[in-house]
């Protein structure tokens, strides 16, 4: 194989490759490599690696002279195993990266280079950090529940004769509300997991959309008397074509959303839009920053500063069924017009998936 061949396959490579002899020398690199170090080829190549690329163990170890062992036997220990390195690159911040490697022989079977493959792990380190936080979210959440049912039926069990029928009554409702709220949250959580694997089971029907957000909003009031809501969703709108309890859902969140974070009274509107019915609630809260506003669909997300809990799911959970029906979602807030929450819905003869 030609010198030529070499260079073509290192840039078939999916991630950056460099051979770096066991001098310490570049004598290949592809120009993933050349990017990832923000160099040219012809600065890498012929360069000692610790001043194109230097590595480092979390704990500030030299990792070209102390861990890749150039001079190991590569008969004995060809493979390096996949490691989690800090690339430093002035004048930039370092980044984190993975890497693996093999150790190449010489004609006489000694150790001659080192072959490494580098792969950026920012997006790696990042969903290990918000799985982190989902477990610790997560955890947090369901203690609160799960400590207040086992707290009430030791001692409903312990003293059931000490209490009267009303306070008996009373401590049965509170287990019951804390199993209710045990059992959403897991069903976000597996709602999550159908979602990112597209299979979110829908059961379409065609539903008057007047007949569904009716009774929420009855039960919203019932809920929640201090924050008025009004509805404009006219009789005469085309019937839609969706899954009942899933847009049903979808409401409940944005309502449930519009009491943690917003302000004022309530909104709730419905009209016909170039073929498809949208649906709006709305709020009278202040205006959320455009930063935070283009993020407010993502999963884990939640707005900061505020002191309500959850796992930042509603909002993540709501775009999935809407796009699951064909729909779209978004929002838009501002200072004097408060926040709105927008989503659309096909209509009966529209079964667009």
């Amino acid at each position: 194989m030609t010198d030529e061949d070499v260079r073509a396959a290192m840039e078939l490579h999916p991630d950056a490759l460099v051979v770096v002899g066991i001098d310490g020398v570049v004598r290949a690199a592809n120009m993933l490599a050349c990017r990832l170090v923000r160099r040219g080829p012809d600065e890498v190549v012929g360069a000692h690696i610790d001043e194109v690329m230097h590595l480092e163990e979390l704990g500030g170890t030299d990792w070209w002279a102390c861990s890749a062992l150039p001079q190991a036997d590569p008969v004995l220990l060809p493979r390096i195993p996949e490691q989690r390195l800090l690339l430093r690159r002035p004048p930039a911040d370092p980044i984190h990266v993975t890497v693996t490697g093999r150790r190449l022989a010489g004609p006489d079977g000694g150790p001659d280079a080192l072959s490494v493959a580098l792969r950026r792990a920012d997006r790696r380190l990042d969903q290990e950090r918000r799985r982190s936080d989902l477990i610790s979210t997560a955890s947090h959440e369901l203690r609160a529940p799960l400590t207040s049912v086992r707290g009430f039926t030791k001692t409903l069990l312990a003293r059931w004769d000490r209490f009267d029928e009303a306070t008996r009554r009373q401590m049965v409702a509170t287990i019951d509300e804390d199993a209710d709220r045990v059992t959403r949250l897991l069903s976000g959580l597996l709602d999550v997991s159908r979602i990112d694997t597209g299979r979110l089971p829908l059961r379409r029907q065609i539903v008057a959309l007047a007949e569904l957000v009716e009774p929420l909003a009855r039960r919203f009031a019932v809920e929640h008397p201090e924050r008025p809501l009004s509805l404009d969703v006219p009789d005469d709108l085309p019937e839609v074509v969706i899954d009942r309890d899933r847009i049903g859902q979808v409401l409940t969140n944005l309502l449930e959303n519009a009491v943690k974070h917003g302000a004022g009274a309530i909104r709730i509107t419905a009209e016909l839009d170039d073929g498809v019915v949208r649906c709006t609630v709305a709020d009278e809260g202040g205006a959320i920053p455009d930063e935070e506003l283009s993020r407010l669909f993502a999963k884990y997300y939640r707005i900061q500063d505020t002191r309500t809990s959850g796992l930042g799911l509603g909002l993540y959970i709501s775009r999935g069924i809407v796009t699951a029906h064909g729909g779209r979602i978004w929002a838009d807030s501002g200072a004097d017009s408060g926040t709105r929450f927008m989503f659309t819905m096909p209509v009966v003869g529209d079964l667009t998936p």
